[in-house]
């Protein structure tokens, strides 16, 4: 009788616990596909974001670069009695100085700050900065370049520089960080190759422009690009900047303080009070009893 009873106590036991929950099917809205409709009111807002910003940028930083040897002139010798040999020293010249000066530290400053400030407000700063540059230099361009067989204007060398100082103190460098921490882990790589690509897109874009605004006067005959086509150039791209202020104010999220694990418990919240999933106040429960015998 003892082995009867120790038996059937144990038995009886698990009938009466209640049985767990089954586990998630692959079905649920937590294994949404990419590019589903789950995935674009999740993240679609982020993707735009990242790759609009991204884009921008790039159309910005790839046309100062190219125009950087188009509009710069340190030599203090005319530009009739240069050869091809000078012309490239002094291109290279130029480089040196704005990386030296402007694009190196743009990055350290970065690196010090992005803790500190945050990436969408380093990001605004950036773009905002860039943008008064542009319609600085862009404004009284003709008045910069008024002369341009003495040495070019040192202040406008400055201003110029400042552009790709900001450029990397903000957006050149925040479109690579936001992308890489934003999306979830089974989705951060081709999200970010999305936004890379939608960059290199801005970058055909720039350089498209560049073309446009490096023709030449051919009543002048003039070594120097067109004055009204650079000074419309300028002006183009402080538009652009002012719209990548508008698109990291309105679409862009702070991860500033997030470790990437954070990031992913706020997807599978989103996800969980999706409709026709069950919230935790509708999951059973298991709950022990205590049985006499």
């Amino acid at each position: 009788m003892q082995k009867v009873m120790s038996i059937s106590k144990p038995s009886q036991l698990e009938e009466d616990l209640p049985h767990p929950p089954p586990p998630p099917s692959s079905s649920s809205s937590s294994s949404y596909k990419l590019f589903s409709r789950r995935f674009f009111s999740l993240h679609g807002r982020d993707l735009f974001a990242a790759s609009a910003n991204w884009f921008l940028v790039d159309v910005v930083f790839y046309t100062s670069n190219l125009l950087l040897s188009q509009v710069l002139n340190l030599s203090n010798k005319p530009t009739s009695s240069t050869n091809v040999y000078d012309t490239a020293f002094e291109v290279a010249k130029v480089a040196a100085i704005v990386a030296v000066c402007s694009t190196i530290p743009g990055y350290w400053f970065t690196v010090y700050f992005i803790d500190k400030v945050g990436r969408v407000k380093i990001q605004i700063m950036g773009f905002f900065c860039m943008a008064v540059v542009y319609l600085v230099a862009g404004i009284p361009y003709s008045w910069y370049q008024s002369d341009r067989n003495k040495p070019s204007n040192k202040g406008f060398v400055i201003m110029y520089g400042l552009i790709f100082f900001f450029s990397n103190f903000g957006p050149n460098t925040t479109t690579f960080i936001i992308p890489a921490e934003i999306f979830p882990a089974r989705f951060r790589s081709t999200s970010h190759g999305i936004s890379g690509a939608a960059g290199k897109l801005g970058a055909i874009v720039g350089t498209v422009g560049f073309l446009w605004g490096t023709k030449r006067d051919e009543e002048q005959k003039d070594a120097f690009p067109d004055v009204r086509r650079v000074r419309v150039a300028f002006l183009i791209l402080g538009g652009v900047c002012i719209a990548g202020v508008l698109v990291t104010y309105f679409c862009t999220r702070e991860t500033m303080g997030r470790s990437l694990e954070e990031n992913e418990e706020d997807d599978d919240i989103c996800t969980s009070s999706a409709p026709g999933s069950p919230s935790a106040s509708e999951l059973p429960r298991i709950t022990t009893q205590a049985i006499d015998f």
